[in-house]
């Protein structure tokens, strides 16, 4: 049995208000990995593009306030 299988398994044997534990874990650990590929994206200037055009946009009058 690897170590996924293992897991499932165990958390197959969990009430639900601990499911509910591991299920809230891992969306903080999914947001904070997507928060650090933005953050490294970004410094390696891959944003720059988006960033630059979204400028030109809102210059040249084609964007509207929220």
């Amino acid at each position: 049995m690897t170590t996924v299988e293992t897991i499932t398994a165990a958390i197959a044997q969990l009430p639900p208000e601990q499911v509910a534990q591991i299920r809230a874990w891992l969306d903080e650990q999914a947001e904070a990995e997507w928060d650090a590929r933005i953050e490294q994206d970004e410094r390696a200037g891959k944003l720059d593009a988006l960033a630059e055009r979204a400028l030109a946009e809102h210059g040249a009058g084609k964007t509207r306030p929220l």
